[in-house]
Parts: structure tokens; C-alpha cells; sequence
């Protein structure tokens, strides 16, 4: 064991249990160490991002940089342990293929799915790119993009048709782009291959950010234009325990909305 790493681990964890955060003293006194000896590792952890301290207070708080790495272990590890269970819950539910993507490098990625009950399935495979602006999935995921991504995206990408039905104008996606965002949820009519309907609605973490996009896809004779609305709120609900489940404050959706409200 190195005593220095464990002290300063211990020291994290201090601040993170206490929740409204700590002077030196206060550190000092509850973790059993000298002053100097918590002042050079509180320091060090400032430092380093790990730690902030209030100029006013002056006490210390759990810096971003923690935050980040919790972010990206939910994202790489736990998001697909978490919602594993969840997917195979709304593929039974619905009877059809529930998948889970994310936005990587540009493109969207199913990062795990699960076949329906129904005995005709989809052939999708996970981890191969879906076009961002032909599925539900990649709607949310482009909906919720910061504007200079989108932008970004949209400037360099060539909007493929791959149906009668897909959106190929960069005008008319950037509409859709605003009510996927203001209803909270994406609809694929027949955008990306015929004969095939798709839902979708955004994943959020514990810091009020999208890291996800959850959906169904099934064939338009099942997944038809009367169902929709039931199979809408299926997903949501399902959507929103995944979010609740990663830590999510309940009502990041609805602020969303408010604040798009002019």
C-alpha cells in the first residue's frame, strides 16, 4: 500500500461522504492526520482538479475532475450493466428490438440491443454506425449536440438519402432538431429503411447531460402509426429509470423544455 495515495483517497472520499464540504481543519481533525501533512495533500489534490476550495469559506469540494471520471465510467462500463436489464424489460414489453447508442467521432453507435419478442427481428448489428440524421436514435443524439458540434457536423457530413422518406436538407433536419428537443422524443417514420419505424429518447447522467439515445425499431405493420403513441410512452418511461438509475436529477427533461421557451 502506498501511504500517500491512501491518504489522499481517503481524503476524497472525506469530502464526498461529508457532502457540503470541509475547512483543512476539519479534514485534519476527522481523518486523524498532522495539519501540514492534510495541507500538502489537499494542495495537491487542488492542484490537480480534484479539489476546489472556497475563497470565502474555505472549504474544500469535490472538483470536476472527479465528476469526469464518474462520467466516463458510466458511459464505457456501467451504462451497459445498468441497461442490459432495462432493454430486455422494454423488448418484452413491446415485442420489439430495443437498442441503446451513443454519439462517437461523428457517427452513431449501438452499443447494445436486445431482440423483441416477436418472432420476425431485425438484422442491425451493434456496434455498426447508424446515420445520425435517417434513425430516432441519432435525431436525439443530434438534437442534443452543443451548437458549434452540430454545426460542425452538419457543415461536414452529406446528408444521404437512404429512403424517399429521409430528410436530406439541412434546413428541414434543423426543424426537427428543435421538436425533438422540445417533445423530448424521436420518430423514424420509414427514414432509414423502408418498411421500419423507430422511437427513441435521450439518456441523461447525474450531471444533466445526454450520454445516450434509447429506442425500438419494428416493422410498420407492428410498430403502426395508431400504436405509436403507446409505444412512445413505453420508451419514455424506460428511458427515464435508465436515467434515474444513472444518477439523473428527475427533472432534466422538463427544464430542458422551460428553457427553450422563449
Amino acid at each position: 500500500m502506498i501511504q500517500s495515495l491512501q491518504r489522499g483517497l481517503g481524503i476524497l472520499e472525506l469530502i464526498a461522504k461529508d457532502g457540503t464540504g470541509l475547512t483543512m481543519a476539519e479534514v485534519s481533525r476527522k481523518i486523524g492526520l498532522h495539519t501540514s501533512t492534510t495541507f500538502h495533500l489537499l494542495r495537491t489534490l487542488t492542484s490537480l482538479g480534484y479539489l476546489v476550495q472556497d475563497e470565502t469559506t474555505r472549504e474544500y469540494h469535490l472538483g470536476s475532475k472527479v465528476f469526469r471520471l464518474a462520467a466516463s465510467v458510466l458511459i464505457e462500463v456501467q451504462i451497459l450493466n445498468i441497461s442490459g436489464p432495462l432493454l430486455a424489460e422494454m423488448a418484452q414489453q413491446t415485442g420489439e428490438t430495443s437498442h441503446l447508442a451513443i454519439f462517437e467521432h461523428g457517427e452513431v453507435i449501438v452499443i447494445d440491443k436486445v431482440d423483441g419478442s416477436s418472432p420476425v427481428h431485425l438484422s442491425d448489428r451493434v456496434g455498426y454506425p447508424r446515420p445520425a440524421h435517417a434513425t430516432a436514435i441519432g435525431k436525439v443524439l443530434l438534437a442534443h449536440l452543443p451548437e458549434a458540434e452540430l454545426k460542425a457536423f452538419l457543415d461536414r457530413r452529406e446528408l444521404r438519402p437512404f429512403t424517399p422518406k429521409t430528410v436530406t436538407a439541412v434546413p428541414i433536419l434543423e426543424q426537427e432538431l428543435v421538436r425533438v428537443r422540445e417533445q423530448g422524443y424521436a420518430f423514424d417514420d420509414e427514414e432509414f429503411a423502408q418498411g421500419i419505424r423507430c422511437l427513441a429518447v435521450p439518456v441523461w447522467n447525474f450531471t444533466g447531460h445526454i450520454v445516450a439515445a434509447l429506442g425500438i425499431s419494428g416493422p410498420v405493420w407492428r410498430v403502426s402509426l395508431d400504436r405509436v403513441a403507446q409505444l412512445m410512452e413505453l420508451v419514455k418511461a424506460i428511458g427515464h429509470r435508465l436515467s434515474q438509475e444513472l444518477g439523473s436529477p428527475a427533472d432534466s427533461w422538463n427544464n430542458e423544455r422551460q428553457s427553450l421557451k422563449p
